[in-house]
């Protein structure tokens, strides 16, 4: 439900807020060919690697996702990347892997071959960033890149689910006595859309190796909502450390930039 509801938000908006007049072919490919990976590729990933692995280590991987972007966008993009950034980037990767870990949720065993899952997880969002970035270079347009993305990956988790569906599996099911829980889909989907837009916005309108590490400070976020929305947060020695290194390493990079 999510990703189809932002797909149509975005749909329904893009006659009055994307210049067509300067639509180009090959930034139209491109932003199709990252919603195929972002978000349904990721979220199914995602998905499968919290059932086997639990959220925290899931999360921990998924923090991986600046280093490749950063990479990508070093030797593909021929972006600079000073001492400034890979500071801060590393410290931010240590501070988030920190509240990551100060979380419950990780499952006590599961096979080695599971790990490719939230590390694909991690390259695929890694390769995302800088593929938008090089398709706004022929159509600076972020509300195209998005509206595109998402009209791409809502058509693919909607053909997943009919498959689900036609298998029987009830994965999909629609659930009628719970339409408080469809209610959050869909402001998560809205929510989680309007972040990719200035995400784009950004990777527009600057460096992927400074977009990309900032990004990655999600969990400081979801920590404060946490703590004063659900009242759920235990503090430890392990949150602080990620707190401090996170905000630390935001510093780092603004001050490089």
């Amino acid at each position: 439900m999510s990703v189809p509801t932002a797909a149509l938000f975005f749909v329904l908006l893009s006659p009055f807020l994307i210049d067509f007049s300067a639509l180009d072919p090959t930034a139209v490919a491109v932003f199709a060919g990252v919603g195929f990976l972002f978000p349904a590729t990721v979220t199914l990933l995602t998905f499968l690697a919290n059932v086997h692995m639990g959220p925290s280590i899931t999360g921990a991987i998924g923090n991986l996702t600046p280093l490749f972007a950063v990479l990508l966008a070093v030797f593909l993009l021929d972006e600079p990347f000073g001492l400034f950034q890979a500071i801060g980037m590393l410290v931010i990767l240590g501070g988030v892997t920190c509240l990551t870990f100060s979380r419950s949720g990780a499952t006590s065993r599961w096979p080695l071959w599971v790990i490719i899952l939230p590390l694909g997880g991690a390259v695929v969002r890694g390769v995302t960033q800088p593929a938008i970035k090089w398709g706004l270079v022929y159509w600076a347009e972020p509300f195209a890149a998005v509206t595109i993305g998402y009209v791409i990956s809502a058509l693919l988790i909607l053909s997943i689910a009919t498959i689900q569906q036609r298998n029987k599996t009830g994965s999909f099911r629609m659930e009628r006595r719970h339409p408080t829980g469809r209610n959050w889909f869909v402001i998560v989907g809205l929510t989680n859309g309007v972040a990719a837009l200035l995400t784009y916005t950004a990777l527009e309108k600057g460096e992927v190796s400074i977009v990309s590490p900032l990004i990655a400070t999600y969990p400081l976020v979801t920590l404060i909502l946490s703590l004063f929305v659900l009242r759920n947060v235990v503090w430890n020695i392990q949150l602080v450390v990620g707190v401090i290194a996170t905000v630390l390493g935001v510093g780092i990079i603004l001050a490089g930039s």
